[in-house]
């Protein structure tokens, strides 16, 4: 640091940085005051203290002054300061300590760019004629909580760029002509008392990146630049901020808000611990983002109000929290697609109300948790692709859920399934309080896909028997012997894959019945014969029947000798009905699964309905055949 005798023969001098040093003065000098060519002097973060000499207001060439971040540094008036300083652009006062009103003379700063007045200590009415400076763009004016004010209306002319209000007592309606700011790319004004709704013309800020403003409009959707927003301190109860661009978390919602929803944007942060401040909340979606870290313990207290948790698709790790207190309410739990590591928590059996359960695509480590078949309402059970292991529980712990509808549980460790076992399963159904047993309902069998697995037998003959199929895929495992002729009983079903498996004999002509068949495979197994010809056989190609070298005839090159195919052997079918397929369950039991290209790694085990012209299973459809 230079001796205040030295200052004096710097008189020439016009740029002054001492900022961020450790200059520890008991006061400013107040020869700096003299330096009167100075049009830059910056003086933050370097524990000054004392007061400012008036004198600075001399210095009428500076364009830009900077006191910032000295905290024990006190101005007795910033009238007295700026009185003279008329060509000021940027004025930079952060936590210095001034504690009076904002001077009107500030208004009369027509070049004035940067305004940062934060932490000061202001009171009474912030001068609106500020706002309206033709060349201000960064506007600060934070944490001072005694400083009141209105937001005037803004004409499409003014060239603000970031505007920050927080923390102060700023209150009344956001205007209209805010959308008139179109150069904004920060905007924080939500925290005072500001009431309303936020005007749609906010949507015409399409260059903003943050926000912090009341409730949100339709026009929200055409801030596609917005990677920040904070809603503190309003009153949103429905908060859904789904498909956007979002690079943070916006700040903690409202204690008010029950639906919060963030889902496929590109959030990388933890849930941060405020969250659990929020008792009301009913749904959570952060679905699709790039969320890490663990999650916290304080979920559990959400029991009572949330009924839907979607954590899907984010980088999630550690052990799942205990979710489920008694008499939760939750009814879809999804954290699939995480590092979810260690065991189901057993608090999952409180969860009365849960009707869906994806834990697929993680790291779980567990046995089949028979224990959740006592949850009434569960449907839907997801737990592929995790290392669950051992036998999967016997019919009375698996089916006491009396609603399940899908049961997924392929690229695991399993070794074992109940099916094997006969159990003649019935159900008892109240309707119009009067209770009815059902000891047989008829299968309604749509989808059995168990490719890519390890299976080492024979496709058993009563699978024909079984009719409503749409998809059979047993393709990629070990399965030998025959084709039953009696798939040409399923004369529903638009999708046979039965290809790189060890089967042979012939392709039987029955197939030719199947006139809905529209994909066909039986390639790379050991089958001979002449290929079946007609019908919806006309209409498949070589890659259908490839790697069976005993095959011939159309679409195939090689030519057969003789044009009649020799009867399959057929098998008794009777003494098949009491065979695994023919379990009386009064369920819809459908095996499938799900894997690259569409077709399927693993086993899935469910029940579902299926209506032929449901959108949803003709999309399923397509990705299987």
């Amino acid at each position: 640091m230079v001796s205040n005798s030295s200052l004096l023969r710097l008189v020439q001098l016009q740029r002054l940085n001492l900022a961020d040093n450790n200059f520890n003065f008991s006061q400013i000098p107040s020869e700096f005051s003299r330096l009167s060519r100075l049009t830059y002097l910056n003086l933050s973060n370097s524990l000054f203290s004392g007061n400012i000499p008036s004198k600075f207001s001399d210095l009428s060439k500076l364009t830009s002054l900077d006191f910032s971040y000295n905290s024990s540094l006190h101005l007795r008036s910033l009238k007295d300061l700026v009185q003279n300083l008329t060509g000021l652009k940027d004025l930079r006062l952060r936590y210095v300590q001034i504690s009076s009103p904002v001077p009107e003379i500030l208004s009369n700063l027509s070049g004035l760019t940067t305004l940062y007045l934060v932490g000061n200590g202001f009171y009474g009415e912030f001068p609106v004629g500020i706002f309206k400076l033709p060349k201000l763009q960064d506007h600060r004016v934070t944490f001072n909580e005694d400083l009141t004010g209105s937001l005037p209306e803004f004409c499409f002319s003014s060239p603000l760029k970031i505007l920050w209000l927080w923390d102060t007592a700023f209150s009344g309606k956001l205007p209209a002509s805010i959308g008139n700011l179109d150069s904004l790319k920060e905007l924080y004004i939500g925290v005072g008392n500001f009431w309303g709704s936020t005007p749609p013309s906010i949507g015409n800020l399409t260059r903003l990146t943050t926000l912090l403003s009341g409730s949100i409009p339709d026009s929200f959707g055409n801030l596609t630049q917005l990677t920040h927003l904070g809603l503190s301190q309003n009153f949103i109860r429905i908060l859904d901020l789904r498909f956007n661009k979002l690079q943070a978390l916006p700040q903690i919602p409202p204690p008010a808000t029950t639906v919060y929803l963030v889902a496929n944007n590109m959030i990388q942060e933890q849930i941060p611990s405020q969250i659990c401040s929020l008792s009301s909340l009913s749904s959570i979606d952060l679905s699709n983002n790039k969320f890490r870290g663990i999650l916290p313990d304080c979920l559990r207290n959400f029991s009572s109000s949330l009924s839907i948790l979607n954590l899907r698709g984010n980088i999630f790790h550690g052990v799942i929290p205990q979710l489920c207190a008694k008499g939760s309410i939750i009814k879809m739990i999804d954290l699939s697609q995480n590092q979810f590591t260690g065991i189901l928590p057993r608090s999952l059996s409180n969860c009365g109300m849960l009707e869906i359960l994806n834990l697929g695509s993680n790291q779980l480590k567990d046995v089949f948790p028979s224990w959740l078949g006592t949850l009434p309402e569960l449907s839907v059970l997801i737990l592929r692709h995790n290392g669950f292991q051992g036998v999967v529980g016997s019919p009375t712990t698996m089916f006491e859920a009396p609603k399940l509808h899908i049961l997924d549980l392929s690229a695991n460790k399993f070794t074992g399934f109940f099916m094997h076992e006969y159990y003649p399963y019935s159900m008892v159904i109240t309707n119009k309080g009067q209770e009815t047993i059902y000891s047989k309902i008829i299968e309604a069998l749509a989808i059995i896909d168990l490719s890519s697995n390890e299976f080492i037998t024979e496709i058993p003959e009563f699978i024909g028997s079984l009719n409503g199929f749409q998809l059979l895929n047993l393709s990629k495992n070990n399965l030998t012997g025959h084709i039953p002729i009696s798939l040409g009983n399923l004369t529903t079903l638009e999708c046979l894959d039965i290809s790189q498996n060890k089967l042979s004999g012939q392709v039987p002509w029955q197939l030719t019945q199947l006139i809905f068949l529209a994909s066909f495979n039986v390639s790379h197994n050991q089958l001979t014969g002449p290929i079946p010809y007609g019908k919806q056989f006309n209409t498949f190609d070589t890659s259908s029947f490839d790697g069976n070298l005993g095959l011939c005839g159309y679409p195939l090159s090689k030519k057969c000798e003789n044009l009649e195919p020799a009867a399959l052997p057929t098998s008794n079918i009777e003494e098949d009905q009491d065979s695994w397929f023919h379990i009386e369950f009064d369920w819809i039991i459908v095996l499938m699964g799900y894997g690259s290209g569409g077709l399927v790694i693993g086993v899935v085990v469910g029940i579902i309905v299926l209506k032929k012209n449901q959108h949803w299973f003709r999309t399923w459809k397509r990705q299987l055949c």
